[in-house]
């Protein structure tokens, strides 16, 4: 396995799990913060809004609403002007922990880049969004099986 992939998915796999632990000790699972967040920017959207804001499906969207609703955290309510649409409301629960959920996100980035310098974390940051960049127009080309040679 090329070593930036192997280090890559071990890291992925590290961060995920240390990510479900801090969001847990609020009653949440993972990916329930992402939704959250996207409603703390602009409150009220719908499924599919929060879902294209998340890059998730909107089913995705729904099972996890209907958690965060039944935990006391959203509420659902039809558009005023168009009765077809649902939209997700923050209730004061879920308002409640934009605080501590942020913290938590800090504090685990703050920990896992405790060894780096200012500029490597610039760097750090700089390459990632690039390689995400790269990865997602790998995702949105067709696939093409006669490329470059893959050993």
């Amino acid at each position: 396995m090329p070593e930036f992939l192997d280090v890559h998915s071990k890291t992925s796999k590290a961060l995920r799990a240390a990510a479900e632990a801090a969001v847990r000790r609020h009653g949440l699972h993972l990916g329930q913060d992402h939704l959250l967040a996207v409603l703390w920017q602009q409150d009220g959207r719908t499924p599919g809004e929060v879902a294209a804001a998340l890059n998730v499906t909107t089913p995705n969207v729904v099972k996890a609403a209907t958690r965060m609703t039944a935990a006391g955290l959203l509420t659902r309510r039809r558009d005023d002007q168009d009765n077809r649409l649902v939209r997700l409301w923050l209730t004061d629960a879920g308002r409640a922990l934009q605080a501590p959920i942020e913290k938590e996100r800090r504090l685990l980035e703050e920990k896992v880049t405790a060894d780096l310098t200012e500029t490597e974390r610039e760097h750090l940051l700089s390459a990632l969004r690039k390689i995400h960049r790269s990865a997602n127009a790998l995702l949105e080309a067709p696939t093409d099986h006669h490329g470059p040679a893959t050993t």
